[in-house]
C-alpha cells in the first residue's frame, strides 16, 4: 500500500515539474516587455481627422502597441485638450501621448501624471502664453505656404465653441492641398485626405497656450525637413527650446502620412 502511495507520489511530482517546465518554455518564447508596453495615444492635426494616423497605429499595433486615436474637435486648445483627457482618463497605466502640427499644441496643454512622454511629429510646441499663429511668424520663421489662396475660410453651423453656434474656420483648399500640405504623398492618398479634412476654428490658432507640459515631461520632436506649413525653422526652434530628442527626416507636413515607419520608431523610442 505504502509503496503504491510512493509511486503515486512520485508520479505526480513529475507531472507537476513537467507542466512547470512547459509553463517556463511557453513565458520564455513571449515578449518579456509585453505587457509592460505603454497605450500610444496619437491626436491629430488640423486639416485631418484620426484616418491620417492610420499607417502609424497600423505600425505600432504591429509591434505589440495599444493604440487609441481620438478625434481632435479642432475648437481650440483648451476645448480640444479637455476632449483628448477624457480619452486618457479611461485608459489604465501608463501612455505616450503624440500630437501632429496643431495636435502638438493640444497635447501641450494636457498636465496627466499617467503620460510618461511626448512626441511631437512636424507639431506646434508652443511656450506659456504663445498662440499657433505667433509660431508662423513670416519673419522669424519664413516659409509657410498656407496662406490664401490656399488658406479658405468658411462658416461652420452649431459649433458649441462658436457665438451664436456660429464659427469661421479655416482649411485647405482642394486644389492646392497636394503641393502645400502633402507634397510627398501620392494622388490617390492626397484624394482621401481631402475627403477627410476637417476645417479648424481660425480662433484657435489664437488662443495662448498654458505652462506647457513639455515642460516637465520627456519629449521627443521629428521635424519635417520639407514642410510647406510650419517652416523647418521654427520647428527647429521649438524642439531646441525644449530640449526635447530630435530627429529630422525629408518629408512633408504629413509626414505620418508619408513616412510612417519612421514616425513609428520615434513613437517607439519614447515609450522606452
Amino acid at each position: 500500500m505504502s509503496t503504491g502511495i510512493t509511486r503515486f507520489g512520485s508520479a505526480l511530482r513529475s507531472c507537476l515539474v513537467t507542466v512547470a517546465l512547459a509553463l517556463t518554455a511557453v513565458l520564455c518564447t513571449a515578449p518579456a516587455h509585453a505587457t509592460h508596453l505603454p497605450t500610444v495615444v496619437l491626436v491629430h492635426g488640423a486639416f485631418a481627422d484620426t484616418t491620417s494616423w492610420d499607417g502609424v497605429a497600423e505600425k505600432l499595433r504591429a509591434d505589440g502597441y495599444t493604440v487609441v486615436v481620438p478625434d481632435n474637435p479642432l475648437r481650440g486648445p483648451a476645448y480640444d485638450a479637455a476632449a483628448v483627457q477624457r480619452a486618457l482618463d479611461a485608459i489604465s497605466g501608463p501612455i505616450v501621448l503624440v500630437g501632429h502640427s496643431y495636435g502638438g499644441f493640444v497635447i501641450s496643454q494636457i498636465h496627466d501624471p499617467d503620460v510618461e512622454s511626448l512626441v511631437y511629429v512636424a507639431a506646434f510646441a508652443p511656450a506659456g502664453g504663445e498662440f499657433a499663429q505667433l509660431l508662423l511668424d513670416p519673419v522669424r520663421f519664413p516659409g509657410s505656404q498656407l496662406l490664401p489662396p490656399a488658406l479658405q475660410l468658411t462658416l461652420v453651423e452649431n459649433d458649441p465653441t462658436g457665438i451664436a453656434g456660429r464659427n469661421i474656420d479655416g482649411y485647405v483648399a482642394p486644389d492646392r492641398f497636394h503641393d502645400v500640405f502633402a507634397q510627398d504623398v501620392s494622388t490617390d492618398t492626397v484624394a482621401t485626405m481631402i475627403a477627410h479634412q476637417h476645417s479648424i476654428a481660425i480662433a484657435a490658432n489664437l488662443e495662448p497656450s498654458v505652462a506647457p507640459s513639455w515642460a516637465e515631461t520627456p519629449s521627443w520632436y521629428l521635424i519635417s525637413g520639407g514642410d510647406r506649413v510650419i517652416p523647418p525653422s521654427a520647428q527647429r526652434f521649438m524642439a531646441e527650446r525644449m530640449g526635447a530628442r530630435t530627429t529630422e527626416i525629408d518629408a512633408s507636413h504629413a509626414s505620418l502620412v508619408s513616412r510612417p515607419d519612421e514616425v513609428a520608431a520615434v513613437v517607439e523610442a519614447a515609450a522606452g
